[in-house]
């Protein structure tokens, strides 16, 4: 209660009072004693995700409004997963910046899951994620073609293409259990028939192409868009073995800055062929 007065800049008791009298108003209990706290209600916390959403757009209402005297000035929030930093991501937001001297990027790497709250409560304008998460406003700007990465030395490192099944008593470096793409990888593995024999989880794909370079294991991971010493990557066969790339906003009708942003992302996807 302090810290919701304090942020609103009135004195607790006026915020007591204010919370009261919206109860007496809704004819239900909004706060609770909780020790030497109080905690929300269910219905206070349904009445608050109700009320996120439109106030948002209110405030993407007003920034718009800012933003069209001087479009090519303000601040986005942007995110994109763990698994992106680097490549592509980078190259396109530096050639953003070059474009768009005038705004400011607030950038966020996170956990794709992460990355869909950050929109749902606000605090990002606009992320690049996988897969695509259908609750949001999106859209589908690129396939990622997922390989089977091994050692240059590898019995299988010369082929063109190779099936999952091949690939059956390896040492696998993947992801944790909780990303996209070690389910991917379950499913895949499970599919031709096998377990997957994961020996090293790995957040960044950078870092499993460098354990794989070392002979620690195979992967199953998106194309590299460059050329890295001591790995091979071959097609995969017998399957679909593709991830939707989405961009996704925190409205259905972002602000004219954020919308910079989006535009310039549908324009350099059309460009690409893989993601990193």
């Amino acid at each position: 209660m302090t810290e919701a007065a304090t942020a609103l800049g009135i004195p607790q008791s006026t915020m007591s009072r204010r919370i009261h009298g919206l109860e007496d108003h809704l004819g239900v209990p909004l706060i609770v004693p909780d020790g030497r706290a109080i905690s929300l209600t269910g219905a206070a916390r349904a009445l608050a995700d109700s009320i996120r959403g439109p106030m948002r757009e209110i405030g993407i209402a007003i920034a718009d409004l800012a933003e069209a005297a001087d479009p090519d000035h303000g601040t986005i929030r942007f995110g994109f997963p763990l698994t992106m930093g680097a490549g592509q991501i980078p190259d396109l937001l530096a050639a953003f910046s070059s474009r768009h001297p005038g705004i400011r990027l607030d950038l966020k790497q996170a956990h794709g899951a992460e990355l869909v709250r950050d929109l749902q409560k606000g605090a990002l304008d606009l992320a690049i994620i996988i897969p695509t998460p259908f609750q949001m406003p999106h859209e589908v700007i690129a396939s990622q073609e997922i390989v089977a990465a091994v050692p240059a030395n590898h019995r299988l490192a010369g082929r063109r293409s190779v099936t999952v099944a091949q690939l059956a008593n390896e040492e696998f470096i993947a992801n944790p259990a909780t990303y996209n793409l070690r389910s991917l990888t379950d499913q895949w593995c499970a599919d031709a028939g096998f377990g997957p024999q994961v020996k090293t989880e790995v957040t960044e794909f950078s870092t499993i192409r460098e354990f794989v370079s070392r002979g620690m294991g195979v992967a199953l991971i998106p194309r590299n868009v460059r050329h890295m010493e001591g790995i091979a990557e071959v097609v995969l066969r017998g399957g679909d073995y593709v991830r939707e790339v989405s961009v996704c906003s925190a409205v259905r009708h972002p602000s004219r800055v954020v919308g910079r942003l989006r535009d310039f992302i549908h324009e350099r996807a059309q460009q690409w062929e893989a993601m990193p």
